[in-house]
């Protein structure tokens, strides 16, 4: 069972993972097309999207005082990782999303930086952090690659519901429905 639960844990958030980045995608129209941009600039001359230009796409052992407070050795610190990576202390415009803050930055989400843990850090890390990786990076490259994307009907951009559902992840309230669009690239057809 313990096994089962690992790859039912790792493919949950990794779905909500891809959902939540479209969601963002779609409310910023220049992010979409930035990103299908650099995606489909990378895999130039290629009929699809691989793992081979993935790398392109951009416990206390001590006693210490922070901020004033002392931590004895082998303290238990709880961070709040939500809170930290909406800062505006690290980040200006921290509500904002804004992926190009990434691009000049030697910050990065592998959890050797406090500003920016979303998969946590050290012994605690997230175990699954290599299959995320993998797993949504490339199911992202594929689908910016192969398809332009649109809302159904007469939906519009502020009628995206961001709305969130909590679960084993942090869901969406509402699926997210969206019309794909094949994009002609020559070298498929």
């Amino acid at each position: 069972m313990y096994l089962q639960d690992i790859f039912i844990a790792g493919s949950e958030t990794s779905s909500t993972a891809i959902e939540w980045t479209f969601s963002e995608l779609l409310k910023s129209p220049r992010m979409m097309e930035k990103a299908q941009e650099e995606v489909r600039q990378v895999y130039y001359g290629k009929t699809n999207a691989d793992e081979t230009g993935i790398h392109e796409l951009k416990e206390s052992s001590k006693s210490c005082v922070i901020d004033g407070y002392e931590v004895p050795a082998k303290s238990k610190v709880i961070i709040n990782a939500w809170a930290i990576g909406r800062d505006p202390k690290y980040w200006k415009e921290a509500e904002r999303f804004f992926p190009e803050r990434f691009l000049e930055s030697s910050i990065d989400y592998k959890g050797a930086d406090f500003e920016y843990i979303p998969f946590g850090a050290g012994r605690r890390i997230c175990p699954g952090i290599t299959y995320a990786r993998a797993v949504v990076e490339l199911t992202l490259a594929q689908l910016l690659f192969h398809f332009d994307w649109k809302l159904p009907g007469d939906m519009k951009l502020e009628d995206i519901d961001m709305t969130e559902k909590f679960g084993l992840a942090v869901g969406r309230k509402t699926d997210l429905h969206l019309v794909p669009i094949p994009y002609k690239n020559h070298f498929c057809y």
